[in-house]
């Protein structure tokens, strides 16, 4: 008898963790970071539907980033390759590298937008722009041209940003050498249309900026952030500013994102996703492993972006965990 009691209360214990996935003796899942294998930087993260993607640069040698991969999730922690989605084969005007992708769905389809060659004065190269049926690709040239080819207002044409505005209009920040602009794009991203006052490029440097800017909208703020210091050295980190408009001016509020000596250094270069469900911000960013001495060794990371109550931004945590699964949908 006292055995099957004993079995009884087994099974009924199994039964009640079963029907409880919250169950405090269930471990939690955790991404860690980095969240998959292989060189990569300068993530950008967006949520297609029911499924996470990241689209990184292919962190190596200049001369060999000369094609794309992305990632794509259903949870944040199991990420599934998705191989060579464009490559400088596809792109006829490009003579080296691809890197610092942007990436926004319009219209049913998937546009990526990327930085190739070492542009300076008279080069061809700058800000292309890609198209794609399904998020995967694969990705083949828009224009046949690069989209911003000269240098404006002293911005290099990398680290472009493609944001939608709460209006639907599409604005793209961008900008190397310390210096950044924006630009209004068309509604089919084949061109740029001037603002209201007939500029064409607008200047919105923020202090200390560097580059890969990013925007985002949280409470009716735009939050502008971009990336300080030198990418090779352990000083590059995340600083950023709110506004009440996509033009700023945009000052300096403090940093977000930096080194910890403990976990690795060189953090930088991010992208910030909103997971609307659970209300939860991430930032998703590269940085370099302890020990690590090639600067172009670099690996994708992720952790949680958290806010006070008066809307400023919490420095961030970099941590070996990562972020907590989160399945969409459920």
């Amino acid at each position: 008898m006292k055995i099957l009691f004993c079995l009884s209360y087994f099974f009924f214990v199994l039964n009640l963790l079963s029907c409880n996935p919250k169950s405090e003796n269930q471990a939690l899942v955790f991404s860690g970071n980095p969240i998959f294998e292989g060189w990569y930087a300068d993530p950008e993260v967006i949520l297609y539907g029911d499924t996470y993607w990241i689209y990184p640069t292919y962190s190596d040698e200049f001369s060999k980033q000369t094609f794309m991969d992305c990632f794509s999730s259903k949870d944040l922690v199991n990420w599934t390759k998705h191989e060579n989605i464009i490559d400088t084969a596809a792109v006829v005007w490009t003579d080296s590298a691809l890197w610092a992708p942007s990436v926004i769905e319009n219209k049913g389809k998937y546009y990526l937008f990327f930085a190739a060659n070492d542009v300076h004065q008279g080069q061809v190269g700058g800000i292309g722009v890609a198209v794609a049926d399904v998020p995967q690709g694969p990705f083949k040239d828009l224009l046949g041209k690069p989209l911003i080819n000269e240098i404006v207002n002293g911005a290099q044409p990398i680290d472009q940003f493609v944001f939608k505005d709460l209006d639907g209009s599409h604005y793209m920040y961008y900008g190397g050498w310390g210096r950044c602009n924006v630009v209004k794009l068309n509604p089919d991203f084949t061109g740029l249309v001037p603002f209201e006052d007939g500029e064409i490029f607008r200047e919105v440097t923020p202090d200390n900026y560097v580059e890969g800017p990013f925007m985002f909208v949280r409470n009716g703020k735009y939050y502008f952030m971009w990336s300080e210091g030198g990418w090779t050295g352990p000083d590059y980190k995340v600083a950023y500013a709110i506004s009440d408009n996509p033009f700023g001016p945009f000052e300096r509020v403090g940093i977000v994102l930096e080194q910890d000596p403990e976990v690795a250094t060189g953090a930088g270069h991010h992208s910030v996703l909103h997971e609307p469900e659970s209300d939860q911000y991430y930032i998703v960013y590269h940085r370099r492993p302890l020990g690590e001495t090639d600067r172009n060794h670099r690996v994708t990371c992720i952790d949680k972006m958290e806010f006070d109550e008066k809307g400023f931004i919490l420095p961030v945590k970099i941590t070996f965990e990562g972020v907590e699964a989160n399945p969409l949908g459920e």
